[in-house]
């Protein structure tokens, strides 16, 4: 095939994804000789020779005073930083309250215990997640129902979700997987039919939106990280956002060893109102997410506006595809930006040998997560002492738990289908996203002997 025809075709096989994705379809393959050399993987020069912008980093020497400033007050145990934290942070979302806590995943477990989500419930959720949402469910006593997922958007499907209701369904666990919203309009209108719970998952989506609303402030609660990768690094760190002010001071009473706080107040003699954890956030960690915080807005714009330009570019050519957003998503936040790879229009080059070709052009990237649903974390579950006791051997029967959960849209977007590339790959410059395009340009019209090379 020649670069001309090439062309053309590319044009052509993308205009249907990028149609319902509301991204302008007029694909221009890079017009730099480095397209028309061999791929790296044969020998040819790498697409990209530069260096990707780091992750984490720090920002400014005026943030390294602010930090001193905590150290050097000798209150380091959660004060009046973690409270302007929260405060701002809440703003940010467009929620009442914000509770910081030592991590997102227990942001989710404190969210579904304060919403009495446990032995006996099942809470909906997605397959194409970390492993962590999932758990959070089982360290509950609760049990997961797994809804598949829609293959163009990696989200989990509405659909699926109203097939899972039971009579024990208590609450809906969506995730903004990948820093993409899911469709809250349709989820909620499921949750109020049936009178279910929605704790948003937005571990990877800070300042994502849906119809201009933040997600996280959708639902009746909202659940972020500040994890090092995520967009907003902390190193650890998870927040809890809500409207419910009840709810939030159960979750603070909670963290905090289950101390009575607003309207959970203690009996006379004092001491603890509930069983509670010791998840509190510290000053320090507080005053580098407000430093963090001070260029989120700035880099979440250009992680929209690079996605953007990187899923035009991509979306007409053949075997790659950006993933659909949904109509109302009014900005994905790209804390990786997934695409989906077709082996047939690369000639069936296996997704591994394509990473590999795409890696070794310079481009960093990986195949994304692994089938959730069925592993091994949840047979543990089901074999521990707590679970034996709590539920019947029906009802923790693993062999018919897999029957039941079965996500075959799932399976082959994780096996074959899905590849990633990190978020700050997509704070570099408009230049470095081209050589991106190149480099997969380079590796479809060689893929038959990329293929005859490596043994395929």
């Amino acid at each position: 095939m020649n670069r001309r025809v090439f062309i053309r075709k590319s044009v052509l096989g993308g205009a249907s994804l990028l149609a319902v994705s509301g991204i302008n379809s007029s694909y221009v393959f890079a017009k730099s000789e480095d397209s028309l050399k061999l791929p790296a993987i044969l020998g040819g020069p790498k697409s990209y020779t530069g260096l990707w912008p780091d992750w984490p980093r720090w920002k400014s020497p005026d943030h390294d005073e602010s930090i001193l400033n905590v150290l050097r007050s000798g209150v380091w145990s959660r004060s009046k930083v973690t409270s302007e934290f929260e405060d701002k942070w809440a703003n940010m979302i467009g929620t009442k309250r914000c509770l910081s806590v030592v991590n997102g995943t227990n942001a989710l477990i404190t969210s579904l215990a304060q919403w009495n989500i446990g032995p006996g419930d099942e809470v909906i959720v997605t397959p194409y997640t970390f492993v962590a949402t999932v758990q959070a469910i089982l360290l509950n006593g609760a049990l997961p129902v797994f809804a598949d997922i829609d293959a163009d958007t990696f989200q989990i499907d509405p659909a699926n979700i109203e097939k899972k209701i039971t009579e024990k369904t208590k609450a809906i666990l969506p995730v903004h997987i990948l820093g993409i919203p899911a469709d809250m309009a349709r989820i909620m209108e499921i949750a109020r039919k049936h009178n279910l719970i929605v704790i948003e998952d937005a571990c990877q989506a800070h300042l994502a939106e849906v119809g201009g609303e933040k997600v996280g402030s959708i639902g009746h609660a909202g659940c972020f990280s500040f994890q090092t990768s995520k967009n907003i690094p902390v190193g650890e760190g998870g927040a809890i956002v809500s409207d419910d002010d009840e709810f939030m001071d159960r979750c603070y009473s909670y963290h905090n060893l289950g101390f009575p706080y607003g309207t959970q107040v203690g009996n006379v003699g004092g001491g603890a109102v509930m069983v509670g954890t010791k998840i509190r956030f510290t000053e320090y960690q507080a005053a580098i997410g407000l430093n963090q915080m001070k260029t989120l807005v700035a880099e979440t714009d250009k992680r929209w506006d690079n996605g953007m330009y990187l899923a035009k570019k991509i979306g007409g050519m053949p075997g790659i595809s950006p993933v659909k957003l949904y109509p109302e998503t009014t900005k994905a936040v790209f804390h990786l930006f997934p695409m989906i790879y077709d082996k047939q229009k690369f000639k069936g080059m296996p997704r591994a040998l394509f990473i590999k070709a795409l890696q070794a052009e310079g481009v960093p990237c990986s195949s994304g997560y692994t089938p959730l649903h069925t592993q091994s974390f949840i047979k543990n579950a089901f074999e521990s002492g707590l679970y034996q006791k709590l539920y019947s051997k029906s009802e923790i029967d693993y062999n018919k738990f897999l029957e039941n959960n079965q996500c075959p849209v799932n399976d082959e977007v994780c096996n074959e289908k899905s590849i990633w590339l990190t978020q700050n790959m997509l704070l570099g410059d408009k230049s470095s996203l081209d050589s991106i395009v190149n480099a997969i340009g380079k590796i479809s019209m060689n893929a038959e002997k990329i293929i005859k090379r490596e043994g395929m």
